[in-house]
């Protein structure tokens, strides 16, 4: 039963988590942000489009995970993380009006790299103040993920639509784990994956901002494609062999000594009950 002096309101929110403060903080903050740079740039149909649907996506999203995983505070990491994520969708509206006409170089470059440099900073807020959780690596995750996507979209108007293997290559694999289930694995952490996915943002960063020429731009994004290439590679293969030898575990039947068959031979069956 529900106390008749609670408002609907704060019903649906203790019944689903809908009206949680930070995500509604989050999106407010995101329409805020939308709205500076459209009065700075002037942004068109399709930057507000994109910000819009962004900031409805994360909302929803970000809702439903509190709403099931976490019931405690929401905590300063996280906060930078969704701080991160409102970057990330004015950048994402840059990005899809760059599609219609020129996008404002410097102000694109100033919000990515405000968001990559905070990037290193969630998580050791988060060892520091020891609230290191799954959800927040995956939201973590999500966010980088995403930035990554969107730059590679920017980058391919100048570079090539190949560009576009840098960003997609993690849904990819997201993709095919649903049909591979061994893919679903769990990685052993490795200061070489960091490394490689930190550089996937430096390199769309550099090529961003266009003070590069077009073949040394084109050679950097080259290489980051390559060096992610060879990252994922590495962890498929891993998974792999641990989910095949996993899979030989399983079918192999328990190894049963000489002296226990002798034991069984041996032992007289017990008496029957009278």
């Amino acid at each position: 039963m529900y106390d008749l002096n609670e408002t609907y309101p704060t019903r649906l929110s203790r019944r689903t988590g809908l009206l949680r403060q930070e995500t509604a903080v989050g999106a407010g903050a995101q329409l805020l942000l939308l709205a500076l740079v459209s009065t700075v740039t002037g942004l068109g149909p399709a930057g507000w489009l994109a910000g819009l649907v962004f900031t409805a996506g994360t909302w929803a999203v970000l809702t439903r995970a509190l709403s099931r995983t976490w019931p405690g505070p929401f905590g300063p990491a996280n906060g930078v993380t969704l701080t991160r994520a409102t970057l990330v969708g004015a950048v994402t509206a840059l990005v899809a009006d760059a599609f219609t006409h020129r996008a404002p170089v410097a102000l694109l470059v100033t919000l990515t790299t405000v968001a990559l440099v905070l990037d290193a900073v969630d998580g050791q807020v988060a060892r520091r103040i020891g609230s290191v959780s799954a959800l927040g690596a995956r939201f973590d995750m999500e966010v980088d993920a995403f930035l990554i996507l969107v730059l590679s979209a920017y980058v391919a108007l100048s570079l090539g639509p190949w560009v576009l293997l840098i960003g997609a290559m993690r849904y990819v694999f997201v993709a095919a784990a649903r049909v591979l289930p061994w893919l679903n694995g769990a990685l052993p952490p490795s200061m070489a994956r960091k490394t490689v996915a930190a550089l996937q943002g430096i390199a769309l960063l550099v090529a961003t901002a266009g003070f590069l020429p077009h073949l040394p731009a084109l050679a950097v994004v080259l290489a980051a494609l390559a060096l992610l290439t060879w990252s994922f590679a590495r962890d498929i293969v891993w998974l792999w062999r641990a989910g095949r030898d996993r899979r030989t575990t399983a079918a192999t039947p328990p190894a049963v000594s000489p002296r226990a068959l002798v034991g069984a031979v041996r032992t007289p069956p017990p008496a029957a009950d009278k």
